[in-house]
């Protein structure tokens, strides 16, 4: 696991049945003081251990993922339910009887591809506020937002006001944001050039993109992201990818345009190869109804086999709690059904 994404695609491909082995620790009831108990000085032993995965909790952002299971390998306890807890640096293996599904196998080729990446920061300056987010390769996180108490209207002169105001968070961003990571500064206005020249007069190294937008607050950070306004910074992301066709899916439904939506037009439409690209949650092939999940599989496999391209997206973006309004699946057509 070398990064958060990397959670983000173990938790979405340990389903049901999954078998995940990796060095944890188990209580030996053997060395304990309680006959046929698991007491608590009885002493933890690192071993190898093998679970056949029944359910996985993980919360988006957070640092671990948990994976529940039954264990089928170890030195001891065998069918005994176990926990393990996976966080970035881990090593494990993953196999499944069968075989990976196709969107599982493409969903580790683009982690895998993405392993080298780095998340980015990205900026929204006004004048009285600024908010900062995390760029990461599934989803846009939240991290802080600034305000300048009353926007110093009540003074005279907010001139040394808005300065101070800018520099105290520019010196938070740099303890946010390491010298490695690239920033994007945006807003409507020239206060982000202002605030990049307060980053720069403190030290700060990090390679950055300034981008003028029509709008601001979390609007702004959208609108930089699905109109490739940082995309010499970012270069070719998951996110943004995800986002541009969730966008164009969008536009296409409010025109009238070459698009569907719902399993049952989506279906159709693979069957007559007028399937471009299909962005779906990729929580929707492998959470929820049984029966659904297999329509959905044959659905991609189809839009493969007709040389059309799947993307599987995250919800943690503004773009993917919109998909999930369509059910969750959008299909750009190469024309438009009759």
């Amino acid at each position: 696991m070398d990064n958060e994404s990397d959670l983000w695609t173990l938790y979405q491909i340990c389903s049901n049945g999954t078998y995940l082995g990796m060095l944890s620790n188990r209580r030996d009831s053997t060395t304990g003081t309680q006959e046929d108990g698991r007491a608590k000085s009885a002493e933890r032993k690192p071993m190898w251990i093998v679970l056949k995965v029944l359910s996985g909790s993980f919360q988006s952002f957070s640092e671990n993922l948990r994976i529940h299971g039954v264990i089928s390998e170890a030195t001891i306890d065998i069918g005994s339910h176990h926990t393990h807890i996976i966080i970035v640096g881990s090593e494990l293996e993953i196999t499944r009887e069968g075989g990976m599904p196709n969107y599982d196998r493409d969903l580790l080729k683009e982690s895998f591809s993405n392993s080298k990446k780095i998340n980015s920061g990205l900026i929204v300056v006004e004048n009285d506020d600024i908010l900062v987010f995390e760029v990461t390769q599934h989803g846009m996180r939240n991290i802080s937002s600034f305000s300048m108490r009353g926007g110093g209207k009540r003074y005279s002169d907010t001139t040394e006001i808005r300065k101070n105001f800018f520099v105290k968070v520019a010196k938070e961003c740099m303890l946010i944001f390491n010298n490695q990571i690239p920033l994007i500064i945006c807003g409507p206005g020239l206060a982000r050039e202002s605030f990049e020249k307060n980053l720069r007069n403190l030290g700060a190294k990090n390679e950055c993109l300034n981008a003028p937008t029509s709008i601001g607050g979390r609007s702004a950070a959208n609108e930089v992201l699905a109109e490739g306004l940082a995309d010499n910074l970012i270069g070719k992301n998951a996110l943004i990818e995800q986002i541009r066709t969730i966008e164009e899916g969008l536009k296409r439904i409010s025109m009238g345009g070459n698009v569907c939506f719902g399993i049952d037009e989506i279906y159709e439409a693979s069957n007559l190869g007028a399937v471009e690209k299909l962005v779906i949650k990729a929580s929707l092939l492998r959470e929820g109804d049984i029966e659904d999940n297999r329509a959905w599989a044959i659905i991609v496999n189809i839009i493969s086999e007709s040389k059309g391209i799947v993307i599987q997206s995250s919800e943690d973006h503004d773009a993917g709690q919109q998909l999930t309004s369509f059910g969750g699946a959008i299909a750009l057509l190469r024309w438009k059904l009759s």
